[in-house]
């Protein structure tokens, strides 16, 4: 009972942190708009809610500002830090690494390199309002992971080692072939080396609903193999004493976030540690266990995105920093650390 209730409480406190912080990352930017106002701005975009919420003493620039640009950009931001640190804990317990995250198999290196392509052939243009960089980095993903899926297996298994040097060799070649068409369209190398970066400028509603069902659902899928994760903690054998299917979680848990991966990427670019980073930060905040472990570090990686962004947009405003490096320059040390610990341990 009481610990049914602590979870309650810290769901409960996670949840009152996200209002908290999407409301100060709407407020905070070069238009001064009150607390108040972008309360009842954000409010209005509730279902049943919104029609009761009057707007009319709120200038139509700041109602546009918080629901046009600031309000999609945060939402964005906190379904990729879901995603992506959903995805993180996964791989984190399905791999038994530590140092496991959701770009480990080459997904980031074909995202980038489908980015890459569409940049050098000039496709600016969308199809059914989606960039077709988006469409290339997403298929880059998908097919970086087939790749590394088909090298790894081994008849009907697919063993952690090979699929972590499958992912490794995958993504160095996928890399490489980026370099070169770097190499050869100097004139694009600032386009590619910033949507490499990662970034949520320029993000609208779109953006957010390209995202939002296939992360969610993914998430959902991955929740579901929560306990079959904590037995694989023991070993694929004790897993499959315990009546766990390990081939078949192992294959459902590494497409399912192959796809998440891969719609949070084209939305936003390579955001790297957020996967790597909150997984473990949580795990030393609430338990190990994948049922409360998994949607935790969903919500925690959430807002440490939003945050993350917010100050991107605004410390040398009205420049934008991209948020890879913030995350980088946060995640790095916390690397080193875990690296330490590690060694330590072993």
């Amino acid at each position: 009972m009481k610990k049914r209730l602590k979870k309650r409480y810290m769901f409960l406190g996670l949840f009152v942190l996200l209002i908290f912080v999407m409301l100060m990352a709407s407020v905070l930017g070069a238009a001064s708009i009150s607390v108040m106002d972008s309360f009842k701005i954000i409010l209005s975009h509730i279902p049943f809610i919104g029609n009761k919420i009057d707007l009319t003493e709120i200038p139509d620039g700041h109602v546009t500002i918080i629901s046009n640009i600031r309000l999609p950009r945060i939402l964005l931001s906190f379904l990729v830090g879901y995603g992506l640190s959903v995805v993180g804990t996964a791989f984190q317990g399905m791999l038994k690494n530590p140092m496991a995250d959701p770009f480990i198999i080459g997904t980031s290196s074909g995202a980038a390199l489908g980015a890459a392509i569409a940049i050098l052939l000039k496709l600016n243009t969308a199809f059914l309002g989606i960039g077709f960089v988006a469409i290339f980095a997403f298929t880059g993903a998908l097919m970086a992971t087939f790749l590394v899926y088909n090298l790894a297996r081994i008849k009907t298994k697919v063993p952690v080692t090979t699929l972590l040097l499958a992912g490794i060799a995958t993504g160095q070649f996928f890399t490489a072939i980026m370099s070169f068409i770097m190499v050869i369209s100097s004139k694009d190398i600032t386009s590619i080396v910033f949507w490499t970066m990662g970034s949520f400028a320029s993000r609208g509603w779109t953006h957010v609903q390209i995202a939002f069902f296939p992360i969610i659902l993914g998430s959902i899928v991955l929740f579901i193999f929560a306990k079959d994760l904590n037995l694989l903690l023991m070993g694929e054998e004790s897993a499959e004493n315990m009546g766990v299917e390990v081939e078949k979680t192992k294959k459902i848990i590494l497409i399912t976030s192959a796809f998440i991966t891969a719609f949070a990427v084209s939305v936003s670019g390579i955001i790297g540690f957020v996967g790597l980073i909150i997984p473990h930060i949580t795990r030393m905040i609430v338990s190990p266990d994948h049922r409360i472990l998994m949607p935790a570090s969903g919500f925690l990686g959430g807002i440490f995105l939003i945050i993350v962004d917010t100050f991107a947009r605004t410390i040398i405003a009205p420049t934008e920093v991209p948020v890879g490096i913030i995350t980088a320059l946060a995640g790095g040390p916390f690397f080193i650390y875990l690296l330490r610990t590690t060694k330590k341990i072993l």
